[in-house]
């Protein structure tokens, strides 16, 4: 067997490559890089073969994938090079459903100090969300398993590439999986997947948690409501608002309220700028600063302003 090239001839080479069009002797060279044994070049390689969206080279970059998975952990430590692989065939909308189910199902435990960690989470993502752009008959299933992952990083992808699926099943498994509670980070996912999916039939829902005893999750659900742009989430944030005892709190309600930009969301922050207390109204104004580009728009919060401090002078 013919000796690989060491690493610093291959990265030369790859350096070479990254903007070189693509000729018979080029195209021979991209496929001498995925053949290398070191991860990183492989890495990079996909990368690079991504952004260009060089689609000849999708069976080589499946092959390499194939390999490294034959001793994952020896010949891509930390899952880099197979992820990253996943990921350029997802954005080349590889319809390699083979790739993409042993990638969703694998796991690469490697020895850390004190035991293990599961180093292929997202690698699940990416091939997740390639699932669902190839429209894999049975995603939603194994987005259902994604669902349950014990990796934070997987169980966001999934919530995403749920909501990215457009698939009504998907509803269900979301209300679920935010009834059994997770990370605030987390839960906020699947709350913003269900205003994806169902905006109005999950309002109430996801509006809900603005109750919850965890005032990080209040936080998250405000934003995800302001986020979901829906007309009718000011009533439940306004409702909410005036029950906050923490001001730091009060005023990332107000910013949600801001993000919602519709009429009505603005005329109560407005009003907050000139008949609110000193503190409310400089929390509103704070808020109101993401209109900032909309020269009118500002115009008039800067002219309420005026008027409020004319009134108290």
């Amino acid at each position: 067997m013919a000796k690989s090239p060491p690493l610093e001839q291959t990265q030369i080479l790859l350096a070479e490559l990254r903007d070189a069009p693509i000729t018979p002797e080029t195209g021979e060279q991209w496929r001498q890089v995925l053949q290398s044994p070191h991860a990183s070049v492989i890495t990079q390689a996909a990368k690079i073969l991504g952004q260009r969206a060089l689609t000849d080279f999708n069976a080589d970059l499946a092959a390499t994938f194939t390999r490294l998975m034959q001793k994952p952990v020896k010949r891509d430590p930390n899952c880099l090079a197979k992820a990253t692989i996943a990921d350029t065939l997802y954005r080349l909308e590889s319809h390699n459903a083979a790739l993409f189910l042993q990638g969703i199902r694998h796991v690469q435990q490697e020895p850390v100090w004190g035991g293990t960690v599961d180093t292929a989470a997202t690698l699940r993502g990416n091939c997740a969300l390639g699932l669902v752009r190839m429209h894999y008959p049975n995603v939603i299933t194994e987005l259902a398993d994604l669902l349950a992952d014990p990796e934070q990083p997987a169980r966001i992808v999934a919530a995403r590439a749920i909501a990215y699926s457009q698939d009504p099943q998907g509803i269900p498994l979301l209300r679920l999986r935010a009834k059994m509670g997770d990370e605030p980070q987390v839960l906020s996912e699947y709350l913003a997947a269900l205003l994806k999916l169902a905006p109005q039939a999950s309002l109430a829902f996801v509006a809900a948690f603005l109750q919850d005893t965890n005032q990080q999750v209040q936080e998250l659900v405000a934003l995800v409501l302001g986020e979901s742009r829906q007309p009718e989430a000011l009533d439940s944030l306004i409702t909410w608002w005036h029950s906050i005892q923490d001001p730091e709190l009060s005023v990332t309600g107000l910013l949600a309220i801001a993000m919602l930009r519709t009429d009505e969301a603005l005329q109560f922050l407005l009003d907050l700028v000139a008949e609110g207390s000193e503190h409310t109204a400089q929390d509103a104004i704070k808020a109101l600063e993401i209109y900032r580009q909309d020269y009118d728009l500002w115009q008039r919060v800067c002219e309420v302003q005026d008027h409020r401090n004319s009134q108290r002078e």
